[in-house]
């Protein structure tokens, strides 16, 4: 912070392949470092199965003492994965969720309940869950209304940059000025922000962006 101005914080992330006690082990590690820069927890990687049960009792842990955490649904399964996660985890934020756009009673969910997506385009490319970056949801998902923010997701194997997502979406899809600000906007509003912090980022968001709105 002091050389860049960037503050970054972190979420500790559970794996659906993990145990009961594993998953209960990281949220419990989210809530020994409250007030930290530890943000909250998540829950990643897939597997064929139930994948649901074993981490009911860490997400309910979460929500009896207001720990925020959001989920990865909807990125190499479909529908139903997001349907079970969302229904047992409640969460307000699902780390891809890109392939809820094959569900339209779920879109319409997701935009009733303004779930917020973590949208990583490239990688979904990349990881075969999308031919072309044309035939990728978000520009569907954004126009129905849910709120998306653009993400690069793992950089160790997806060699791309916010800037870069930005002139793809802006190449493929026409996203103009307004369309990114709005994305700033929904990602820092489903930010793990206390209100402080939220309102003086969105502030700046503004600031940076009122001479070319």
């Amino acid at each position: 912070v002091r050389d860049t101005g960037i503050e970054a914080r972190i979420l500790l992330c559970t794996l659906r392949y993990y145990s009961t006690e594993q998953s209960l082990e990281t949220v419990r590690l989210v809530e020994a470092f409250r007030g930290t820069h530890v943000a909250g927890s998540d829950i990643a990687a897939d597997r064929p199965g139930n994948v649901i049960d074993a981490h009911v009792p860490a997400f309910q842990y979460a929500r009896d003492r207001g720990i925020p955490f959001t989920a990865h649904a909807g990125e190499t399964r479909g529908p139903v994965i997001v349907w079970d996660t969302l229904q047992h985890f409640c969460p307000s934020r699902l780390g891809h969720g890109v392939r809820s756009i094959e569900d339209a009673d779920l879109v319409a969910h997701l935009r009733e309940r303004q779930i917020h997506l973590e949208v990583c385009p490239s990688c979904n490319v990349q990881t075969d869950i999308y031919d072309t970056y044309a035939d990728h949801p978000i520009d569907k998902l954004y126009r129905a209304g849910i709120p998306v923010s653009v993400n690069s997701d793992a950089r160790t194997l997806v060699p791309t940059t916010p800037s870069q997502e930005y002139a793809n979406l802006q190449q493929t899809f026409g996203w103009d000025v307004q369309d990114f600000y709005q994305c700033n906007r929904n990602a820092l509003q489903a930010a793990f922000l206390p209100d402080d912090a939220r309102d003086r980022l969105l502030a700046q968001l503004a600031d940076g962006y009122q001479h070319v709105l």
